[in-house]
């Protein structure tokens, strides 16, 4: 189901901003979340880029990157996983979400901020959780944000033996004192088995909530546009229909960027940082 062979323009001079709608802040059972934009404001032809329910499952604590920026050190983030990652529909790499996503918190951090592009398009968990452990071994980021599980759904791949790989990936990262943000599959309108399909999507959730990591909800949040309006999520897909393309990934990045930031401004542990999120201009 990657579609890798997609058409690309080059890199444009300039990089589109969309409207944005703000953060609140809010509490449940399990701990603090980031509520995203919720507001009377109806996600519309302005392209503002919002969800209504909580992104992210549980919260992150960021130590590392806290303190790497009270100390005035560059923040090295690895972005691992499949096409989505890759930027497999954007026009571009630069508009990938990790590119979009190092430019946001450089911004926002006022800091030297590396998101590494390790995605590689068509790659199911197995092979990823190889690539994840020798990345680990060859240099200790600071964050791992994993997406996950797109192909291992649509390609057929044991439901049983999903979460077992999903369980080795996190346990490295841990392994090595590294925090992990797990990234779920992408809803899109041609899914052509949505129980199987959401199967997987409830393992990564339940995966994540055993082993204690947080999961950003990116099929909960597409899906949620989808029911809202056709057009605001065929305004996040490339023309594949499949892979979000740069507003999608520019929207991913934000949420993101913006979640991370409001963590810390809520953990009160970085006096020296904005407790809001820096607007895009």
């Amino acid at each position: 189901m990657d579609k890798e062979g997609l058409d690309r323009s080059q890199a444009r001079a300039g990089r589109k901003i969309w409207p944005r709608l703000g953060i609140v802040r809010t509490a449940s059972a399990l701990g603090t979340i980031i509520l995203v934009g919720a507001s009377s404001t109806a996600l519309a032809d302005d392209g503002a880029c919002r969800a209504s329910q909580p992104i992210f499952s549980a919260p992150l604590k960021l130590e590392r990157i806290t303190s790497r920026l009270r100390r005035h050190e560059p923040v090295r983030i690895l972005a691992i996983g499949s096409s989505s990652t890759q930027g497999v529909g954007a026009s571009s790499p630069v508009f990938s979400y990790p590119a979009q996503l190092q430019t946001d918190l450089a911004r926002m951090w006022k800091s030297t901020v590396t998101v590494e592009n390790a995605g590689r398009g068509g790659e199911t968990i197995p092979e990823t959780v190889r690539r994840l452990e020798a990345a680990l071994k060859a240099g200790k980021p600071d964050l791992v944000i994993w997406q996950v599980g797109t192909n291992d759904a649509v390609k057929g791949a044991d439901e049983a033996g999903f979460p077992i790989y999903l369980r080795q990936g996190i346990d490295a990262a841990q392994g090595y004192d590294v925090e992990v943000l797990l990234v779920d599959q992408q809803y899109y309108p041609a899914i052509k088995d949505p129980a199987r399909y959401e199967r997987f999507v409830n393992l990564v959730g339940s995966t994540a909530a055993a082993e204690q990591v947080p999961v950003f909800s990116r099929y909960r949040l597409m899906k949620e546009w989808s029911e809202h309006s056709g057009n605001i999520l065929g305004s996040m897909l490339s023309s594949d229909r499949f892979h979000m393309g740069d507003r999608g990934y520019d929207c991913l990045a934000h949420l993101l960027a913006n979640g991370f930031h409001s963590m810390m401004a809520l953990t009160d542990t970085t006096p020296n940082l904005a407790v809001t999120a820096a607007a895009r201009r």
